[in-house]
């Protein structure tokens, strides 16, 4: 326990210490700048102070450290700019990366639109599990997962006809909509598990909504937005004799990052990504497999 005390307290005249110096660097190396040209600027038109000074050899330093004290914000801020990280792009198959940094929070909320949700799933069963033995600092966990509805018609996926013409499949859809059940309710399994222990809350929901997989987005913590989009003209054949199809795959997906600690504009795309995400979830409905037959 007094390890953990001394850790916190650390810790805290840390943060106290960093946010003092944020608060009071820049006003003490300004008056330092200006302290500096003041006393050199003296030094050259009085004699008493010239001559104590050395005379003329500081009318050079009083320059340069009024041009310091001029250029100071913009040197600032240019070296905030260098540290930021750019946007960048990820593999699909890199996810586990996001997933693992998402779990160090407290409370945990990922939030994924695509296809059938395989790539992030199968990252999640591996970090859901974990919890059940060392949950760390995650308290609670929400897991929203948006596919396209495969109840209804689509042109993606859909069985590749004359002239590389969409055809609607109902057996093809029925097929990916079986997998995607399948991950549902092995992400509702590890939710009833961590619920019943009690150690960690969890929400694990799949919903869908009209359309086909186009954008595949994950948001990490509201913090992090990965988006990419689907080659919607993938095809796939299940027998070597039998048609083809269009199947979009995911894993093949490469995604671009956007950070809100990136800078405004990024802080803004994530923003948007958010309020997108949120109102199409409110917007859709629960799959069929969860409503049962006839709803």
């Amino acid at each position: 326990m007094s390890g953990g005390g001394s850790r916190a307290a650390d810790g805290g005249v840390g943060a106290h210490l960093r946010r003092f110096q944020e608060r009071y660097e820049p006003v003490f190396t300004r008056m330092l700048l200006l302290t500096i040209f003041v006393t050199g600027l003296t030094a050259q038109f009085v004699k008493p102070v010239g001559d104590a000074l050395e005379d003329k050899a500081f009318l050079g330093g009083a320059l340069l450290s009024l041009v310091g004290y001029v250029l100071y914000d913009t040197v600032k801020d240019l070296s905030a700019t260098l540290r930021r990280p750019p946007r960048v792009q990820v593999e699909s198959r890199e996810l586990g990366t996001f997933v693992n940094d998402a779990f160090r929070a407290r409370e945990v909320e990922i939030t994924f639109l695509g296809y059938t949700g395989e790539t992030l799933c199968n990252e999640m069963f591996h970090r859901l599990e974990k919890l059940l033995e060392d949950p760390g600092p995650t308290r609670h966990v929400s897991v929203r997962v948006l596919i396209p509805d495969f109840g209804q018609r689509m042109t993606v996926p859909a069985r590749v006809g004359e002239d590389g013409a969409p055809v609607d499949d109902p057996d093809f859809r029925k097929r990916i909509e079986v997998k995607c059940k399948e991950y549902d309710e092995t992400l509702s399994g590890i939710e009833e598990r961590l619920n019943g222990l009690g150690r960690v809350s969890a929400e694990c929901e799949y919903r869908v909504y009209p359309g086909i997989p186009r954008d595949k987005i994950c948001i990490f913590n509201r913090e992090v937005v990965l988006h990419g989009l689907y080659n919607v003209a993938a095809r796939t054949m299940l027998r070597s004799a039998g048609p083809e199809f269009y199947d979009p795959k995911g894993y093949r997906t490469d995604l671009s990052v956007w950070s809100r600690g990136a800078g405004d504009d990024a802080k803004a795309v994530v923003a948007t990504w958010n309020k997108h995400l949120d109102d199409l979830w409110n917007l859709s409905l629960a799959p069929g497999w969860r409503r049962g037959p006839g709803s």
